[in-house]
């Protein structure tokens, strides 16, 4: 007795839809990195709202004392605005590098050797303690954005002649900067045996708004000091450089487009070298700002706080335009100065970890289109 075979069946598929990802071709609407961004904010909130509930926190009273303790009256705002002005720089700094794809990781070193470079022009000292702001100010950015250049240099002289991975001799530079500021705090400028140095003289800090309450009464309390304004400044010029000049186009392409920029004759070595120097130069103005306008002296741990790491979630956030890079430091300043009220403590930091791993993940948007496909049931 013969037995017939019968044909498999094939099972039914039991959702008729597959997701389908196309790279795109051509560039998006302006509106959409926007709107990716936006909606990468609010994703990042739902689930930092998710994990401040499991932890026993109410997510909407905490985000409503985030915004109330950051942007509720003058005086948080002037706080708020001081917290930003760092991280402004340091978002700079990041933006630059990263818009020629160098993925400088050291913003942070470079930031505190800014601050060891100011902080030098006092010490050691290289100007007298009389000396007239007019002079201690710019001699001190200088040496600020001098120090960053010069830590932002080992890595691109790195990349540029050996090919060495900037994101790991970037980082590494970072602990060898804590280790350097903290031998000259420590030992050679130690205040007493505490793990600081002596105060600035007066005439070497930054004016701030509360300079001035003599005169206008309404800068009273007020702590914004004239990094904002350097900030501000900083950020123009880097629009300019970036959107307006040659070397801007030339820094584009080669982040665009590496050969296209090599066939066009463009020097991709100096261009890294010279790049990764002017974002540590940024990154040190932010340490000369910081040290000058709010610590006022040198010691480890306002200085070390980890803007460097914080300038590189603005800097996405802001699609590494510089303008933007202004608002959304203000934002991310208010996140940092009302985390000081939450318990825990923790939450800040988190909530700023999970905006840049969502970030970085809605990134594939920007480069695929996303298209919902109907497939037919078998049968």
């Amino acid at each position: 007795m013969s037995e017939t075979s019968m044909p498999a069946l094939k099972p039914k598929r039991r959702f008729p839809y597959r997701i389908q990802l196309e790279p795109r071709l051509s560039e998006p609407p302006r509106w959409y990195p926007l709107a990716v961004s936006l909606g990468a904010i609010l994703l990042a909130l739902i689930l930092g709202g998710i994990v401040i509930a499991f932890a026993g926190g109410d997510p909407l009273r905490v985000y409503a004392h985030i915004a109330s303790a950051s942007f509720g009256n003058t005086g948080v705002l002037s706080d708020t605005i001081v917290k930003a002005t760092p991280i402004l720089l340091t978002g700079l700094a990041c933006s630059v590098a990263f818009r020629m794809k160098l993925w400088n990781i050291g913003a942070e070193g470079q930031f505190i050797m800014g601050a060891f470079g100011a902080g030098a022009v006092i010490l050691t000292p290289i100007l007298p303690a009389d000396t007239s702001p007019w002079i201690f100010i710019p001699v001190m950015m200088i040496a600020g954005m001098a120090a960053g250049a010069a830590w932002g240099w080992i890595p691109g002289i790195l990349k540029a002649r050996f090919n060495v991975n900037e994101i790991i001799s970037s980082l590494m530079l970072n602990y060898i900067a804590i280790a350097w500021i903290n031998f000259w705090i420590f030992a050679v400028w130690t205040e007493g045996g505490f793990q600081m140095t002596p105060k600035f003289p007066e005439n070497a800090w930054l004016p701030r708004l509360l300079d001035y309450s003599d005169a206008i009464p309404a800068f009273r309390g007020l702590t914004t000091h004239l990094g904002l304004v350097i900030g501000i400044v900083a950020a123009i010029v880097l629009w300019l450089v970036i959107f307006r000049s040659r070397w801007g186009y030339e820094i584009r392409l080669i982040g665009d487009n590496p050969q296209a920029a090599r066939y066009a004759g463009i020097n991709i070595t100096r261009n890294t070298i010279l790049v990764m120097m002017l974002s540590g130069a940024l990154a040190g103005l932010g340490g000369m700002s910081e040290v000058t306008g709010v610590v006022h002296r040198l010691q480890t741990s306002p200085i070390a706080a980890g803007y460097g790491f914080t300038g590189i979630i603005v800097a996405w956030l802001a699609k590494l335009h510089p303008i933007v890079i202004i608002l959304v430091s203000i934002l991310f300043g208010g996140l940092l100065l009302a985390g000081r009220e939450i318990q825990p403590s923790g939450v800040p930091k988190m909530i700023q970890g999970i905006i840049l791993v969502c970030l970085i993940a809605s990134d594939f948007l920007l480069r695929y289109r996303v298209h919902i496909v109907h497939t037919p049931a078998e049968a």
